[in-house]
């Protein structure tokens, strides 16, 4: 069958033999010829290739171990721990220390006695007190026995009266003789309590030599040592009043200065949560106490004071402490700390959430990133909460939208 197109097809395989259509075809521009795209491909290819093994700069960044209490806290207050029951334990007599019995950090319990000042002059004085009183009570038993011979004598007397054997004057001097056995006793027993009374006295002054606690507590400094002087009020040159300053440590609190202007978030039994500089790890749960209703005119606070829910043995007296005040109390499961990121370290791809890895190594030194699935949570704070990756992983922040597994990166030189 033959198609009308035929001859011209034919035309087309003639060999043109006019010079002038041959310049023609020589002169097309330089960017319509296939070697100058094909060399284009390969510089291109060749500068990927050189590309390619060059590490992307990044900025690193580390996922932080955060506490849910961080989302919950409408105020933050630094201050101190104190214990609300403390003591400087000092004598109320004056003498020299004959013995200490404490050291710090020992605990005691109440009337324990921790120290004791010389006493062998009082012991003196409560020895001549005792038997003072015996000699009293001697001289009562004494005198009884001199009333009974007086009452004796009085009773014959009235009975050899009424028979006319002796004199009324006789009698007379029976009576007063009875009279005065019998007032005597009084005396006698008056003495006797005057005796005692010393006697108690010099008890009270050996007491006083004895040092015990007040309560049951922990020593928390010694401020005295056997041999020195000790007197109640330390005004002498030499001498020391305090022997020891203790504590009760289940009566521990934090002091927090609070502005005045933000007073009106805290309340009585509100939650917080107590974090110790010496320990960071350690969250504490504790409640408003009390506001003292003074104001630091200086620095306009209020000193708040947060009691300890829980205890710790770690916690003591004049620790920097930070509070947390909280606007509702704290879950069991909201105790412990969550890994975190800042918000740009988290990338999107295909509607899951990624990270980008980076193993440990040298952070200027090129490193091969993995992309890590994680499961987004809840904010805290300018964090964000994941799970996948465990707090204090090296991770890319803001990484690049074409960086891909695997890539090499760098820490980026600021």
């Amino acid at each position: 069958m033959n198609r009308p197109d035929a001859p011209t097809r034919l035309t087309q395989l003639l060999i043109d033999r006019d010079p002038a259509a041959a310049k023609l075809r020589r002169r097309r521009p330089w960017w319509k010829s296939r070697w100058t795209w094909a060399a284009a491909a390969l510089a291109l290819a060749a500068f990927g290739w050189s590309q390619r093994g060059r590490p992307v700069p990044v900025e690193l960044g580390t996922v932080a171990a955060a506490y849910p209490s961080q989302a919950i806290a409408v105020l933050s207050a630094t201050g101190h721990v104190s214990a609300a029951t403390h003591a400087s334990v000092s004598s109320k007599g004056t003498g020299r220390l004959e013995w200490l019995g404490v050291q710090e950090g020992q605990k005691v319990r109440k009337d324990e006695v921790i120290a004791r000042l010389e006493s062998r002059d009082v012991q003196a004085q409560r020895e001549q007190a005792a038997a003072s009183v015996e000699a009293s009570k001697a001289n009562l038993a004494q005198g009884k026995a001199e009333l009974v011979d007086a009452d004796l004598a009085l009773k014959r007397a009235r009975d050899l009266a009424q028979r006319n054997f002796i004199s009324f004057s006789e009698v007379d001097s029976a009576v007063a003789r009875h009279d005065k056995a019998a007032a005597a006793i009084a005396s006698l027993q008056a003495q006797i309590g005057v005796a005692e009374a010393n006697l108690r006295a010099t008890e009270v002054a050996v007491e006083q030599t004895l040092i015990v606690a007040p309560f049951t507590g922990v020593v928390l400094t010694k401020n005295a040592n056997v041999g020195d002087i000790l007197t109640p009020f330390s005004a002498a040159s030499g001498t020391t009043g305090a022997v020891v300053t203790m504590a009760d440590m289940s009566t521990l609190e934090v002091e927090a200065d609070v502005s005045e202007s933000s007073i009106a978030k805290i309340s009585v039994r509100q939650p917080t949560e107590i974090q110790l500089d010496a320990f960071p790890e350690l969250r504490l749960a504790g409640s408003v106490n009390r506001i003292v209703p003074d104001v630091d005119r200086s620095k306009a606070t209020l000193l708040v004071k947060v009691h300890f829910d829980e205890t710790d043995a770690r916690v003591l007296p004049d620790m920097s402490a930070k509070v947390a005040f909280l606007s509702r109390r704290l879950a069991a499961s909201e105790r412990s700390a969550v890994a975190a990121v800042r918000p740009e370290a988290i990338v999107t791809r295909s509607g899951r959430s990624y990270v980008f890895v980076v193993p440990a190594g040298d952070a200027g030194a090129p490193l091969r990133v993995a992309m890590t699935e994680v499961r987004v949570g809840s904010r805290i704070g300018d964090l964000v909460r994941i799970e996948g990756v465990a707090a204090g992983t090296r991770i890319v922040i803001g990484a690049p939208g074409n960086l891909a597994d695997g890539a090499l990166v760098a820490a980026q030189k600021v």
